[in-house]
């Protein structure tokens, strides 16, 4: 296990990037705001492209093979514009806890550690997706 001071900010991804890992692009249930689709539709995808409808409660990224539609050998296509909640990635909110968590499905989670400011995002993410989930 690696010591507090080898540990990353969850939004640098270093992480990620330094073991190569697309893991939570694999099979990926990541909702969408509609800030996150309006940022990407003004990069020339159509909403059908890369969206999921949630039972009439939002969208979320979807799957082509079980892979994010935006992974590709290289990595994800739209880094700078991806949604909000896969730069927040493994920081996730635990329900059953009722407190934000890294997902232990991530494999390198015990690389990161969480701010506060990462923490207030995602609060604020989930408050605004839960507001806006019937638009678009």
């Amino acid at each position: 296990m690696n010591k507090r001071s080898d540990r990353h900010p969850v939004r640098s991804d270093i992480p990620c990037v330094k073991h190569n890992c697309v893991q939570c692009c694999l099979e990926t249930r990541m909702p969408l705001s509609p800030l996150d689709i309006t940022r990407i539709m003004k990069l020339g995808y159509r909403l059908n492209e890369f969206t999921k409808p949630l039972d009439g409660k939002g969208w979320r990224l979807k799957n082509v093979s079980g892979r994010c539609v935006f992974l590709s050998e290289g990595g994800c296509m739209i880094y700078p514009y991806r949604p909000e909640g896969c730069q927040l990635y493994p920081l996730i909110y635990a329900e059953s806890l009722r407190q934000a968590v890294i997902d232990h499905l991530c494999p390198y989670g015990c690389e990161f550690k969480v701010r506060k400011e990462e923490i207030k995002k995602l609060k604020t993410l989930l408050e605004r997706l839960e507001k806006d989930a019937k638009k678009f």
